[in-house]
């Protein structure tokens, strides 16, 4: 299919490329005996589990949503995380859970009673990351992540079954090495006393450079010195790396102080916020970064904030107007991103009126979330 006839904007996401990572994945699961679920933080397509199904059947969530997504489109109860429950929702994602993790001790002690039948999780933090961006880093000094070890001198609480353990984004296969290190400095004391332990996500895996031996290796000798422990994966960014694109068109050109910018069909600040978080720079197909002499030009949004706008790329003839431009690499977090994130509902609308009284006009629930990735 040629791009010209795609629809614009589009996010496109190719089952042969998905394939070839979730191959990828369920190789490393299968050779490393180890557990390796779906973060629907980073993948949210669910059009598309029908294919992930074939390969990996459990998930991850962080909310309700995210927990009803996993049981109606997966086809089996999530393991769960979120930096915080609540009263109205916890019984719910209960029912969803077969694995729930809690960020603190005094969140588990609350909702424990109410967790019969669920293998119940700790968050800790090891205090060890690699990950250079505070914005994505986990670990970084007063997160609100996990308990440290200088809290559980007395122990982990009754009941306790697992450990999770998140501190790592787009990373290698030697810093999850260095991560299970720093598990067994950190909480090595714990770790024959409970089931599982859950690595989190960060491992990009399928990733064009990355040693997968030695992650597999790495995995295998972690076993061997803890044979009572399941090993839990939870990647994102890894399922859908490198699958898709989002296909923008030119509409205008404008030129100010000697910059042209390609105003586009798409916006970085509502279509690929991450561009604008990191920041980073993302790739388009047959676009370099500037070269002098060639035709180059600034990408511009289509929405009213000043700072919607990366650049520059140089091309190798003019852009003009309903030119097709191909941001590569926008399926992993970018769809997410652009529908409710983490799967966390949107704030309810309502009018205080004159007489003092509350109206609400608008709640949103998952059927609005899972509506925006149909």
């Amino acid at each position: 299919m040629y791009i010209e006839e795609l629809p614009s904007p589009c996010y496109v996401l190719y089952e042969e490329r998905l394939r070839r990572n979730l191959e990828l994945i369920k190789s490393v699961k299968d050779r490393a005996g180890v557990e390796i679920i779906l973060a629907f933080k980073a993948f949210a397509f669910w059009k598309a589990f029908p294919i992930v199904r074939q390969y990996i059947n459990c998930s991850t969530a962080s909310s309700l949503n995210e927990a009803l997504l996993a049981v109606e489109e997966m086809g089996s109860k999530a393991h769960t995380f979120a930096p915080v429950y609540t009263e109205s929702e916890f019984q719910y994602i209960a029912a969803c859970s077969s694995h729930i993790t809690f960020n603190s001790i005094s969140q588990y002690e609350k909702f424990k009673s109410r967790t019969t039948g669920i293998s119940c999780g700790l968050r800790v933090n090891p205090e060890f990351s690699v990950v250079e961006t505070d914005l994505y880093n986990p670990c970084v000094p007063g997160s609100r992540l996990g308990v440290t070890a200088d809290k559980l001198q007395n122990g982990l609480p009754d009941g306790i079954e697992g450990l999770h353990v998140h501190c790592l984004c787009e990373s290698s296969a030697s810093d999850t090495a260095a991560l299970l290190d720093a598990v067994e400095q950190k909480f090595g004391r714990f770790l024959p006393q409970i089931k599982w332990l859950n690595l989190g996500g960060g491992h990009l895996m399928t990733r064009q450079d990355y040693d997968v031996e030695l992650l597999i290796n790495s995995l295998k000798a972690f076993k061997q010195r803890h044979p009572n422990l399941t090993i839990i994966l939870e990647p994102g960014s890894a399922f859908a790396w490198q699958t898709g694109d989002l296909v923008a068109t030119v509409e205008d050109i404008v030129e100010n102080g000697g910059i042209k910018t390609a105003m586009l069909n798409v916006s970085f600040a509502c279509h690929m916020p991450d561009c604008l978080e990191m920041p980073y720079k993302p790739s388009i197909v047959g676009a370099t970064d500037p070269v002098e002499g060639k035709p180059t030009y600034r990408m511009g949004g289509n929405s009213c904030l000043s700072g919607d706008y990366v650049g520059s790329w140089s091309f190798d003839k003019p852009l003009k107007v309903g030119d097709r431009v191909v941001f590569e690499d926008m399926i992993h977090y970018t769809t997410v991103k652009t529908t409710m994130f983490n799967g966390v509902t949107h704030p309810s609308m309502g009018i205080v009126r004159s007489d003092g009284t509350f109206e609400l006009k608008r709640k949103f629930s998952y059927q609005d979330y899972k509506g925006r990735m149909s």
